[in-house]
């Protein structure tokens, strides 16, 4: 299969280019897109055959659910049994944005679609290219990031190309997103809103909208093997090509200590990389050092985290540490994507 490339600009939107994507998929095909959060990989979310593409281009376990993306408030009442409460606050609060809603679904969602579960989980993006394009392609798009199942979510168009070109049938460039990790997922179906997965609408904000909020006990540690309800929730994700493992301790312990263990590994002629901040970026010893960047700006880290773990493959780095960066916000859901990204291999230190 060929896949088209096309440049596509939120600012000046190209109609012609909007209408062809979705048409591809009203036709059964697959459309790579950009979005606030990272790059989705977008099929016919009610066309259960698409959802198969979907699973097949990206490897992805069918087990593991997709997210209906939707245009406009008014589509939700179709594919969910019942539009409780709190959806109706948290849209009003969070929508459009990175933030994921769990419901009942309708029998309009296909079982292909929610990993064969009898919840749906729901978002409306706030990139504007995305909103055109799911309208054009009929209003509900199943949409998981748009890499290889396990790597690095893309958050520029070049690693899109480098996993799926030839497995899809467009990729819309729309250069760099703006946040760099997936949305929030809070699951409406449980006794109490639970958050599955967190990410840029914290735990904090979604206890001013709703009030009482759970945190799933799988987001920072290892899960419990059971069906996931959410992206992201069962799988190793985020995975660099290297081993990357996380050090935790007090800063002077964990840069001495990563130090010893890069010695070691290049004496062994692997080529070694670290994950620093501003305050330790030239503490390392490796072969390839990456700032995430000030520990006070939660935010910017975030936004760094895919580049970075995508370019530690582009330059053959074997071996991977990271310091830890546990936060009550935004840090969390950093920390969480780094926990699935080591496959939970973490070395604490006293």
């Amino acid at each position: 299969m060929k896949t088209r490339i096309i440049q596509v600009d939120e600012k000046n939107i190209d109609k012609e280019v909007i209408r062809e994507a979705g048409g591809i998929i009203r036709s059964g095909g697959l459309v790579a897109f950009p979005t606030e959060t990272v790059y989705g990989l977008g099929g016919d979310a009610l066309n259960p055959a698409s959802s198969r593409k979907i699973y097949e281009a990206k490897g992805r376990p069918s087990d593991n659910p997709l997210i209906v993306h939707i245009a406009r408030w008014e589509a939700l009442a179709a594919i969910v049994k019942r539009v409780p409460e709190e959806a109706v606050k948290l849209a009003r609060d969070y929508w459009p944005g990175p933030l994921t809603m769990i419901l009942e679904k309708s029998d309009l969602v296909p079982k292909e679609t929610t990993g064969g579960l009898d919840t749906v989980a729901v978002r409306m993006p706030s990139h504007k290219t995305a909103l055109d394009f799911i309208e054009a392609a009929g209003g509900y798009v199943a949409a998981p990031s748009a890499n290889r199942s396990g790597r690095p979510s893309p958050t520029v168009a070049r690693y899109v190309i480098q996993d799926l070109n030839g497995r899809i049938e467009m990729i819309l460039d729309g250069g760099d997103v703006e946040l760099g990790l997936e949305s929030t997922i809070v699951d409406l179906t449980a006794q109490m809103p639970t958050i599955l997965r967190p990410g840029y609408v914290t735990r904090q904000m979604l206890e001013q909208t709703l009030g009482g909020v759970e945190e799933d006990v799988t987001i920072l540690r290892a899960d419990s093997g059971q069906a996931p309800k959410a992206p992201g929730m069962k799988y190793r994700h985020y995975a660099p090509k290297g081993e990357l493992t996380i050090i935790t301790g007090p800063e002077r312990k964990v840069v001495d200590y990563i130090n010893i263990q890069l010695d070691q590994w290049r004496a062994g002629n692997k080529k070694t990389g670290v994950i620093a901040t501003d305050a330790t970026m030239g503490a390392y010893r490796a072969d390839v050092c990456k700032n995430a960047g000030s520990r006070l700006d939660e935010s910017a880290m975030a936004r760094q985290l895919y580049r970075i773990l995508r370019e530690f493959d582009d330059e053959g780095v074997e071996i991977i540490y990271s310091e830890s960066f546990e936060g009550s916000g935004v840090g969390q859901a950093v920390m969480n994507r780094l926990l699935k990204a080591a496959g939970h291999r973490v070395t604490e230190l006293k």
